[in-house]
């Protein structure tokens, strides 16, 4: 039996999406049997993604065609594959309902040995949120409890922070660049860390952890040690690879909510998570209990990941 046959068959939905395409990358990397569930309308409708199936059905996936409405495209996927990882978004309705579809599925097919729902940010049964947060991800505290009712084989991996997301915008909700107006606004008195990972790693990560036992039935915390950073961190940080000062503004916490109160979706949402991470320092406080987690920087002390610091060095 070669290498390809020894590991597990992994379907990925949501592979054309930001972190889906990577998890898909690093599944064929890993030398895993990839296989793709896409819209047939992605295919014609979208050019980009069309290019980026191809890419990776050259790469060696294979592709499936079907989507989470559509139940028996849902159960003729399943039925090929060992694992299955979710990294569809959660932006509307259909999404929940397609999910709690997708476990039903799971249920149904019976031959899943471990399914990955799409989480992938932070531990929502250990922060503390404010509306419209609160509210907005709920549901996937919903769809994390019909998963273990169903009693499905899983893994559940957090990272907090992506790289791409925080880092070029230095923690900011409202700027796209960290070169805003030469300010930057910090929420709180900024010395609360917060985890930042890069999306490459996160992939890296999840794919690592996919016949691994330790990881069966247990949450994956993603917390790379050497990307614990405050926001006056990070800014300094940040002055002293760009040579340049930036104006703090500080922005305390009753103003914050205030903020968050007047402001429109999505930066209502972002000013939330930013309340959380940077006000109640719930990243950082988390306590894994080694009964429910496991640390993948520690479990996985091989494998190397991108720091802050290198991250930064190259949008200089």
């Amino acid at each position: 039996m070669d290498e390809r046959e020894e590991k597990s068959k992994i379907l990925i939905i949501g592979g054309t999406g930001r972190v889906g395409s990577l998890i898909v990358r690093a599944s064929i990397k890993a030398s895993h049997p990839t296989f793709l569930l896409v819209r047939p309308s992605t295919i014609v409708l979208d050019s980009w993604k069309s290019k980026l199936v191809n890419s990776f059905k050259r790469e060696g996936a294979t592709i499936l065609y079907g989507d989470l409405g559509d139940y028996d495209s849902l159960i003729r996927a399943i039925k090929q594959v060992d694992v299955v990882i979710s990294a569809v978004g959660h932006e509307g309705r259909s999404e929940v309902k397609g999910q709690l579809m997708l476990l039903d599925a799971i249920q149904q097919a019976g031959n899943v040995k471990r399914f990955y729902p799409s989480e992938f940010g932070n531990d929502l049964e250990q922060v503390r949120l404010v509306e419209p947060a609160k509210s907005m991800l709920a549901h996937k505290l919903v769809l994390r409890q019909a998963m273990r009712e169903k009693g499905i084989p899983h893994t559940i991996v957090f990272n907090f922070f992506f790289h791409g997301f925080y880092l070029p915008r230095l923690g900011q909700a409202e700027a796209t660049s960290a070169h805003t107006d030469g300010k930057v606004f910090i929420s709180g008195d900024g010395n609360t860390k917060a985890i930042f990972v890069n999306e490459v790693d996160v992939a890296k990560y999840t794919i690592r952890s996919v016949d691994d036992p330790v990881t069966l039935n247990k949450v994956l915390y993603v917390r790379p040690p050497a990307n614990f950073y405050t926001l006056n961190e990070l800014v300094s940080l940040w002055e002293e690879k760009n040579g340049k000062k930036l104006e703090r503004i500080y922005v305390p916490e009753e103003a914050l909510l205030k903020k968050i109160e007047d402001s429109p979706f999505p930066l209502n949402f972002q000013l939330a998570i930013a309340h959380s991470a940077f006000i109640n320092g719930d990243q950082t406080n988390l306590e894994i209990d080694p009964v429910v987690g496991v640390e993948a920087s520690v479990l996985y002390a091989g494998l190397k990941y991108i720091t802050v610091d290198e991250f930064l060095s190259n949008l200089v």
